[in-house]
């Protein structure tokens, strides 16, 4: 007869560590005040019988060739939301499993509900809510306008009756909200934790792979902005999805940081309005709405996200700082670039920021991580500092060195063709991207070619 003890372990709820003592740090990933305490019960080593000699009930694994296994990529389900069919490769994936998360509050269930009105269309959908009562389920489809009679919802928070509902009701569409709030009665830890996480979500990587069933699950994040739970959850995955926006601003940047059936680099715009979320099909006249004119410190940047060139407004303002040492603030721009451009201008350029507090913002909450927004960057310092506005129909892009030389960025065409599209008669580009870009259907199109820092400036003063 088995032999069953309690057992204490600490697991860190970052990375997942585990220890039989408590550590105030973990010592795997550093996190402080991670480890939290889960007993677990052990089975008795006299009770285990080893044998070297396979079992006789053991049975072989399905094996295929390679070649006889189809590729059709035609089992996608479209969304009915063309941000999010962008953003997952083209849309959902018989068999996947996505993960959603996304700040309290920014949209997450929102957009899973409005979707449910159209795949129900053609797929029989389960919605799971731990957080939500099936009442308050019905009053948020009702602001949405869902009202399909092929979506089915329930409210538990037992991941075994889950299994249950899905063999019973068969659905084709699996929708999880939240992951932190399911929970497997058989472990005796309290739901959230690392070890009820991570087995829950097995459970549902399961269905999703044997049933082909695509699964959505909603996920929390931490303070520090990344998914709550074990690491390993996003390893677990088939693609990653975070929701990205201001909580006092309308609009929503949904971005793919793990997806195994299309780019990483997509990205897709919402606007929250009272009916739910609506996508924005023009992001670039959305950043440039309300832009002021005739003002100093302020410049167009174009940044590509996948294959969609984005215009940008960058801000920079420069003032004389009332401390002895100057304040630099970068909001939607790396701090660490912003302050290596100040010491360019500084030793390239000659203009000197030493007692001045110099801040940068990209306006719309869009964050510009590529080095194609050097320049226009430098060029907003440059127009503030000297109270000089650039020309409203400029728009530039080029990566800036440490010798100030500007060089070439990709997707030179692209950027010309939107900056063009959007009314930016003259571009200010790195001198090598010249011979790449074809004018023949933009026959108003000023291009200037700067190869260094200081010809860059030379164009704006």
């Amino acid at each position: 007869m088995a032999v069953t003890k309690n057992r204490s372990v600490y697991v860190c709820r970052s990375c997942g560590y585990e220890t039989v003592k408590w550590y105030g740090r973990c010592p795997d990933c550093g996190e402080w005040n991670s480890l939290e305490e889960e007993i677990r019960q052990q089975i008795s080593s006299k009770s285990r019988s080893v044998s070297a000699a396979p079992a006789a009930t053991s049975r072989a694994i399905s094996v295929q060739r390679l070649q006889e296994i189809s590729s059709d990529d035609s089992e996608r389900y479209q969304t009915g939301v063309g941000e999010l069919d962008r953003v997952l490769g083209g849309g959902i994936v018989a068999g996947s499993v996505t993960l959603l998360s996304g700040d309290p509050g920014i949209g997450k269930s929102t957009l899973l509900l409005q979707i449910c009105q159209y795949l129900c269309g053609r797929l029989k959908t389960l919605y799971v809510s731990g957080e939500e009562s099936a009442r308050q389920l019905k009053l948020r489809a009702n602001r949405l306008g869902v009202d399909s009679e092929n979506l089915y919802v329930a409210a538990t928070t037992d991941i075994e009756h889950v299994m249950e509902t899905v063999r019973q009701l068969s659905p084709e569409l699996l929708m999880i909200d939240s992951i932190q709030t399911m929970n497997l009665t058989s472990l005796n830890s309290s739901s959230g934790s690392v070890t009820q996480i991570r087995e829950c979500t097995q459970i549902l990587i399961h269905i999703a792979k044997n049933m082909e069933i695509p699964v959505f699950i909603v996920g929390h994040v931490n303070k520090d902005g990344a998914i709550a739970g074990p690491k390993v959850l996003e390893h677990m995955v088939d693609a990653v999805l975070y929701f990205e926006g201001e909580r006092h601003q309308s609009y929503r940047i949904l971005r793919a940081v793990k997806n195994r059936y299309g780019s990483t680099n997509e990205i897709g715009v919402f606007e929250m309005v009272h009916q739910g979320l609506q996508e924005v099909e023009n992001p670039s006249m959305m950043m440039l709405s309300g832009r002021p004119t005739h003002v100093s410190g302020t410049c167009v940047a174009c940044v590509m996200e996948g294959t969609r060139p984005i215009l940008a407004e960058v801000q920079a303002l420069v003032s004389k700082s009332g401390f002895g040492t100057p304040r630099r603030m970068a909001t939607g721009f790396d701090y660490n670039r912003a302050a290596l451009l100040i010491a360019v201008l500084e030793k390239r350029g000659g203009f000197f920021f030493g007692s001045l507090d110099t801040y940068i913002n990209v306006i719309g909450g869009l964050r510009l991580d590529e080095p194609a927004a050097d320049l226009p960057v430098a060029l907003a310092l440059v127009s503030n500092l000297l109270d000089q506005s650039i020309p409203d129909d400029i728009a530039a892009f080029g990566e800036i060195g440490l010798a100030g030389e500007i060089r070439s960025v990709s997707s030179i065409q692209q950027r010309v063709h939107e900056s063009y599209r959007l009314g930016f008669t003259t571009c200010i580009v790195p001198k090598h991207n010249l011979k790449m870009i074809d004018t023949r259907e933009m026959p108003n199109l000023n291009l200037i070619g700067v190869a260094n820092l200081s010809q860059a400036i030379a164009v704006i003063r």
